[in-house]
């Protein structure tokens, strides 16, 4: 059976521990420099609508050390540009490649390149999920902390793809989760429906408040994101108003508990949604969870098509 990542909710529990122990290992071998041959004689697509530093790069870099071949496909050198329908292009490309990573504006886009395609098909970001990004940040918090189960996660911000795929993927981990976020920026209600029926088999808690102080008080981690995601440029000066108060800086990071560390997924508006002194103070473990974006996408892809 074709297996894709849509959204973070396609993996089971089990999965995702198991994506964990592949990425884990895949990063000792890529640091020994061992040879790894997991995707030998696979071509995998990456079709990117939006601009990317990390994931195209790290998925891009997995590839091929995991002894595969990429081909980026830009929606400006297709006929997609043209208005050929994404079921046709969906098609044509599943007889030609052995998976497809796709970043996106619409997330409809990467259910029909899944749906029509028929091979594996891995959000690299749409606007709904960015999947791959909660993989590499619990796997990150793993790394840190030793455990996943029963800490804490405090999102400060924009209830945006970022926050869904936090939501989900915390639930299953069994890891709580509270969302501080403006109200008209709370996350899906359907997002939040979906990860609260899982964290209730899992022991994780989903919460949302309306202010910072609220869902940061005793947490483990503090996570961040920008308060403008691309494309919604035009909403720009609205948003730096609504989410003033909303910043990780050090009194808010004051108010977590003593060993409490810092996330954010990129890139970063310094001076907005988190100061310099924190994002390159040494409860920041951004960098790491940045380096761990390849090796995430390497134990993803060596999970979904070995």
């Amino acid at each position: 059976m074709t297996r894709s990542l849509v959204k973070a909710s396609d993996l089971t529990s089990k999965d995702l521990f198991a994506i964990f122990g592949r990425a884990r290992e895949l990063k000792s071998r890529i640091y020994a420099r061992k040879p790894i041959n997991t995707l030998q004689n696979k071509v995998i697509g990456l079709l990117f609508e939006k601009p990317s530093t990390r994931t195209r790069t790290s998925f891009e870099s997995a590839i091929l050390r995991l002894g595969g071949g990429a081909i980026y496909l830009a929606p400006g050198n297709l006929q997609i540009k043209r208005g050929e329908p994404i079921e046709d292009t969906a098609r044509v490309l599943g007889s030609y490649l052995d998976a497809i990573v796709a970043r996106v504006y619409a997330h409809q886009t990467v259910v029909d390149l899944s749906h029509y395609s028929h091979i594996p098909v891995i959000n690299g970001l749409s606007d709904l999920d960015h999947p791959t990004q909660a993989v590499c940040d619990l796997f990150t918090i793993l790394e840190v902390k030793g455990r996943v189960q029963g800490l804490n996660l405090a999102y400060i911000g924009d209830g945006n793809n970022v926050c869904h795929s936090l939501l989900l993927a915390c639930a299953l981990a069994g890891m709580h989760i509270r969302v501080a976020a403006p109200g008209g920026y709370k996350p899906d209600s359907g997002i939040l429906s979906e990860a609260t029926g899982i964290g209730a088999k899992t022991g994780a808690r989903i919460e949302v408040f309306d202010r910072p102080e609220e869902a940061v008080a005793g947490a483990d981690i503090l996570y961040t994101d920008v308060w403008v995601s691309m494309g919604e440029e035009g909403e720009e000066k609205t948003k730096l108003e609504i989410f003033q108060g909303y910043q990780i800086n050090a009194d808010l990071l004051r108010m977590a508990a003593e060993d409490a560390v810092v996330m954010h997924c990129l890139p970063a508006h310094r001076g907005l949604e988190i100061t310099d002194d924190v994002i390159e103070g040494p409860r920041s473990i951004v960098w790491q969870q940045a380096e761990n974006k390849m090796h995430c996408a390497a134990g993803i892809l060596d999970y979904l098509l070995s």
